[in-house]
């Protein structure tokens, strides 16, 4: 798996009543973990071509390179071997097209080592077996041994010692230095030896001229300036036998697709940024004036969780204003009553409804919708004052109701308002619960009281010795769904005295300037969740050690702060064999988290794809992954 890049006691499941920061009303249904087109493949007839829209041609298809992009790995994923296979819930299984078995030692029992039992029919494209140099290859690329690897670092590979073959070619044994929980998560997607056994094959692009394949279908065509990829089946395939004859992936931009569908050009198209950023860059002159100063009637009402006024009404302007709302956009009541969105913000939301509404209304095609595998936070900057002080930071969690900004966010898209409750997994993932009551049942603005932030005058903001308790929001610019989120943050922080500016950012340069360099106090933005969060989570929550300037490095820690126990649960979870232990070390650290005041998780991103009525297998696939084989065309169409 590749490194994320930008990327207690265990408590028990708690009730939606006792959510610190949400609401009161019910718990709302849960965000469909999938919605793919499933059919049995006896249903699939045999061949036709499935076109299947990419953001472009991806520069390789070697997936631990840095240049890789998810378009890379979706590619490849057709055409390479990967052991395991990971569910809507991310829980994993041995695929046995490449495994018979794969089983390691008990927890305690020292070294550690997996024994893969390999299917014997497996082989690469030129008639080679599967074998145990392939895995000593690509552990030699990618353990950080030799820096010659210009690779992207993926967790687990360092932990390994050895990798000898068993009791015949299909038995591979990879024993490891420490316990590595995580080890199903390794060699997934295995690259050929010939890609990996030499700095100078690994360091070269994977494009047009890499033919070797251990998946189902094969590279037949890769053309960067015509925007096309094209697979074939594999004819030395060993399993189920692909039913399309052919996939093309052809670069549509995000803009174009609703197009292309309507014209017939695609079959299956994720439409999430065609919805979200139908409204394209926000004007220069509108990206900061998202601003909502509190009234001294919100502040003195405010009681630790927003009122049903705290909501942006983006959605209800949006569908105004174009005359037309879906009947899965229309925001809900609650969504209707907020302070007045800023023109850019009512602009962004009538050109995302407008697009969804299209969207949906294209002949021939549905639409499916699922909460990605992403994790939308509130970043807060803990070394920027106020937020050096905890208490502000906790207070400020507390003045969330995420229940509201979940709805705020989506709800417009035709999906439940389900708040996220954990920074480490997501709402459908296994192990889940919600930890958000260990932070506390105090209201945000007793937090603040006590701190020091006091009300007076007639502003409604919150002042100490001073100075005002007022805070910049950064968001990505062009976003429908985090100008929605930010209107509601906004809202919900204005109640509890706190006066937030919020400034669009665009996106190219969101991470490498004001995250990077600390210039903010508040980032909305989403983090990559994984069905290995104990190693690919941790950079973000690690605490900040001192480089040899003496200034901090980061990582991939934009809050600035951590604890030692936190990293020391993460590395015990890492290093924990039993799944269930696990589980309880990633709720213990997340609850330090909580209590920490690092960031607050808001909702799971939405995912939304379009896909052409009549083909099977695709959809919106959350943890899991396409089995390209079932991809094809219902016999009846």
């Amino acid at each position: 798996m590749r490194a994320r890049q930008f990327t207690a006691a265990a408590a028990a499941l708690l009730l939606a009543g006792l959510l610190a920061g949400c609401s009161d009303d019910p718990a709302p249904a849960a965000v469909p973990a999938w919605d793919v087109s499933a059919a049995d493949r006896a249903q699939v007839r045999e061949g036709g071509t499935l076109r299947w829209a990419v953001d472009a041609v991806p520069t390789t298809l070697n997936v631990y390179q840095p240049a890789a992009t998810p378009d890379s790995e979706l590619i490849a994923r057709a055409v390479l071997p990967s052991l395991f296979r990971f569910d809507e819930h991310a829980r994993p299984s041995a695929d046995p097209d490449y495994l018979l078995s794969a089983e390691s030692t008990p927890a305690g029992q020292s070294p550690q080592v997996v024994t893969y039992r390999l299917n014997p029919k497996a082989v690469w494209s030129d008639g080679t077996r599967i074998s145990v140099a392939d895995f000593t290859a690509q552990r030699s690329a990618l353990a950080g041994a030799n820096p010659a690897y210009q690779a992207a670092r993926p967790a687990g590979y360092d932990a390994i010692d050895s990798i000898t073959q068993g009791a015949d070619a299909s038995e591979v044994k990879v024993t490891f230095k420490r316990p590595y929980g995580q080890w199903r998560a390794l060699f997934g997607p295995l690259y050929p030896a010939s890609a990996t056994g030499s700095p100078e094959a690994f360091n070269q692009p994977l494009a047009g001229e890499f033919h070797t394949s251990g998946g189902p279908f094969l590279l037949a065509d890769y053309d960067r300036t015509a925007g096309r990829a094209a697979l074939v089946r594999n004819p030395k395939w060993w399993g189920d036998a692909p039913k399309a004859e052919r996939i093309d992936f052809l670069a549509t931009p995000a803009a174009a697709r609703l197009d292309a569908l309507d014209q017939g050009k695609l079959d299956i198209a994720t439409l999430t940024d065609a919805v979200d950023r139908a409204g394209g860059a926000e004007p220069a002159a509108a990206q900061a004036a998202a601003t909502t100063v509190p009234s001294a009637s919100a502040s003195a009402s405010a009681s630790g969780s927003a009122s049903a006024s705290a909501v942006p009404s983006s959605p209800a302007a949006a569908s105004a204003a174009s005359g037309t709302a879906s009947a899965s956009g229309t925001a809900s009541a609650a969504s209707a009553a907020a302070a007045p969105p800023d023109s850019a913000g009512v602009a962004l939301a009538v050109a995302s409804a407008q697009a969804l509404k299209r969207a949906e209304s294209l002949p021939g095609l549905s639409l499916h919708r699922a909460a990605a595998p992403a994790l939308t936070e509130l970043t807060l900057n803990s070394a920027r004052a106020p937020l050096t002080d905890p208490a502000v930071r906790r207070a400020l969690a507390r003045a969330v109701d995420r229940r509201k900004v979940a709805d705020a966010a989506l709800t417009p898209l035709g999906l439940p308002a389900t708040p996220l409750g954990n920074h480490l997994l997501a709402v459908g993932q296994d192990g889940y619960q919600d930890n958000s009551a260990v932070a506390g049942d105090a209201p945000a603005t007793q937090l603040l009281d006590e701190a020091g932030w006091r009300t007076a005058g007639g502003s409604g903001t919150r002042s100490k010795d001073g100075k005002e308790l007022s805070l910049t929001l950064l968001l990505p610019e062009g976003s429908a769904t985090a100008r929605r989120t930010a209107e509601a943050l906004t809202a919900d922080l204005a109640g509890a005295g706190i006066a937030v500016q919020a400034k669009a950012v665009p996106v190219a340069s969101f991470v490498s300037g004001p995250l990077a360099s600390g210039d903010f106090d508040l980032a909305l933005f989403s983090w990559p969740a994984t069905a290995s969060p104990a190693t690919d989570e941790r950079a973000v929550y690690a605490k900040p050690q001192p480089g040899p300037d003496g200034a901090p490095r980061l990582g991939s820690n934009y809050a600035r702060t951590g604890t030692a126990e936190i990293d020391l649960l993460f590395d015990r979870a890492a290093a924990e064999l039993d799944p269930a232990a696990e589980r309880s070390l990633l709720q213990q650290a997340d609850a330090r988290i909580w209590e920490l005041g690092h960031s607050v998780p808001l909702y799971q991103r939405p995912d939304l794809v379009a896909v052409r009525t009549g083909v099977a297998g695709a959809g919106a696939y959350g943890f899991a992954r396409p089995r390209y084989q079932d991809l094809g065309f219902l016999a009846t169409t």
